[in-house]
This record gives C-alpha cells, structure tokens and sequence, in this order.
C-alpha cells in the first residue's frame, strides 16, 4: 500500500458514511491473498557458493 494513500486526513460524518468506511475497512481485511509456500534450500558449503556465484557472474556478465 502507498504510504500517501494512508498519511491523507479526512472526516467521516453520519451513520451511513461510518458504516460504509467500516465494511471498507473489513472487506479490504477479508481480501488479503494467502502467503505462498516457498521450498528454500540453504547452503553453506563455501565451495558451493562460490560455485554459484562464478555462473551468476559469468550469466550477468557486462557484454560491451
């Protein structure tokens, strides 16, 4: 969410406007998309690393 969109200031009045900014608030809380599963392996072997790091230099090599 941007950060300008919840710095503004702004007046709700009546009860039709407080009820309409709470099923807002409450929908936008029901819509939230569910976090996705990520599969993560950690290395820690040097050599593995460094390894993967040679092919990510030399896939991103500057080509002049």
């Amino acid at each position: 969410m941007a950060t300008s969109s919840i710095t503004k200031d702004f007046l709700i009045l009546g009860d039709a406007q407080v009820e309409k900014f709470t099923c807002a608030i409450e929908a936008s809380i029901n819509d939230r998309k569910p976090l996705k599963n990520l599969n993560a392996v950690y290395v820690t072997d040097p050599d593995v690393i460094a390894e993967c790091m040679a092919r990510r230099k030399k896939l991103h090599a500057v080509r002049i």
